[in-house]
């Protein structure tokens, strides 16, 4: 009985909480899918624990409309499917939305943690990610001669992530909430250069349009003298990467523009260019058959197929239209292009307001998470995936739940500490005396 009570001791919900925390933050870049079976495994426990009155449903209001336009969305994809009586064939399709519906349930368990505690796991294991990325993307590409695709076995969903924890590297660097700055720049030139191995260009322009959004939100820290070190600091920070990334870097720029010569000149859409245009294409004239609710989430591929049959002579499969509003709108139609949007618009809106208001370090780190997801997600998604990928769906509800609560919300106490709060009130300081 020690031995079991000693158990319970060491795993806590605090630290179950930090542990899951760890792996959400460091798993996506390295292990790539295992951060979906972490967090809807733990979001699916956490059901349990609100439905055992083990945890608190805990609401406020950025959350909650955060929540509402989430489950907008995925009542969209419903909607398409039953409008169009396909719900038998896009059933397997439409399971990935619980991801999304965990949202409000995960968010509830997560805010037991202390915000303090979370901030530094999330940097630390930031950190972590980039080091261990860059050491998959060297040996992807030197010992492998292939690019780098880290563990998550997609290039630019490897990209993508990583850019997520370069930039809460750089956040955390230039916010001083975090003492280990050389060490945090170190991880960021290290994530940055494992990108550039990648050969993701879409997420090369990210990195760009993130790095100043969080140079802007960060502006009143960099005058004077910390203005001179980070111009210097960038200076050597883009040698580096151009040295180390020339190669790659002047490899994919050409391959861009013999893809744009060839397609321009020669109607060449067997280059990834010319696929994505043949794609966009094909989507927008799908899209046009059914504007309000679209085809379903099931018809994509097939509506690929046949366009690329028919439209251009190829036999091709894609299943999705590499752009991410254009597939909302070819599944789910206008309705679900709009929701999908506002789910972006809402967490854009709430990161403002805290940045607008309030002068708290942490809270102001939560809401540039929210800054960085959005732009990175709306920059990758306008060639490649914005949501309907297993770890790039994870890991925006990650970085959704984690920088609203940092953000706006207030941590929630467990059951049992409320419970013995008013005993504990209620309890004379010194016994009764007769």
């Amino acid at each position: 009985m020690s031995r079991l009570s000693s158990l319970r001791q060491q795993f806590t919900p605090s630290r179950v909480n930090i542990g899951f925390s760890i792996l959400c933050f460091f798993c996506p870049p390295v292990l790539g899918s295992a951060v979906s079976f972490v967090f809807n495994g733990g979001g699916l426990w956490s059901v349990l624990l609100v439905a055992f009155r083990k945890r608190r449903f805990n609401v406020d209001p950025a959350m909650m409309a955060l929540t509402i336009a989430i489950y907008a969305y995925c009542a969209a994809n419903l909607v398409a499917s039953l409008v169009n009586g396909a719900i038998a064939r896009d059933a397997l399709r439409l399971v990935p939305l619980v991801t999304f519906l965990l949202f409000p349930i995960s968010y509830s368990t997560w805010s037991i943690t202390q915000k303090t505690t979370l901030v530094r796991v999330i940097v630390l294991s930031s950190m972590a990610a980039c080091f261990a990325a860059l050491l998959l993307a060297v040996i992807q590409q030197y010992g492998l001669g292939m690019r780098a695709k880290g563990g998550a076995g997609n290039a630019i969903v490897f990209a993508e992530v990583l850019c997520l924890a370069v930039m809460v590297c750089v956040a955390a660097a230039l916010s001083g909430i975090e003492r280990h700055r050389n060490v945090l720049i170190c991880a960021a030139l290290g994530g940055t250069i494992a990108i550039v191995y990648s050969g993701t260009r879409i997420i090369w322009l990210s990195l760009l349009l993130t790095g100043i959004a969080v140079l802007a939100i960060n502006q009143q820290r960099l005058r004077g003298r910390n203005a001179v070190r980070l111009l210097l600091l960038l200076s050597a920070v883009g040698v580096v990467v151009a040295a180390v990334g020339f190669q790659t870097i002047s490899g994919r720029v050409d391959f861009l523009r013999a893809d744009w010569d060839g397609l321009g000149a020669q109607g060449n859409y067997s280059t990834s260019l010319g696929f994505r245009v043949a794609l966009w294409d094909i989507g927008l004239k799908a899209f046009r058959e059914t504007p309000w609710f679209g085809h379903g989430v099931g018809a994509t591929q097939s509506l690929i197929r046949r366009g690329f049959r028919d439209q251009f002579g190829m036999d091709a499969g894609f299943n999705h239209f590499h752009n991410g509003f254009l597939t909302a709108l070819v599944q789910a139609g206008i309705l679900g292009a709009v929701t999908l949007a506002a789910i972006f618009v809402v967490a854009a809106r709430n990161a403002a307001q805290v940045l607008r208001k309030s002068a708290d370090p942490i809270e102001r780190f939560g809401a540039t998470m929210i800054v960085i997801v959005v732009i990175t997600y709306l920059t990758a998604g306008m060639t490649g995936i914005l949501v309907g990928h297993d770890i790039l769906d994870s890991v925006l509800m990650v970085f959704l739940v984690s920088g609203t609560y940092l953000a706006s919300g207030r941590q929630a106490p467990l059951p049992q500490d409320q419970a013995l709060a008013p005993a504990t009130e209620d309890r004379p300081l010194l016994p009764a005396t007769q």
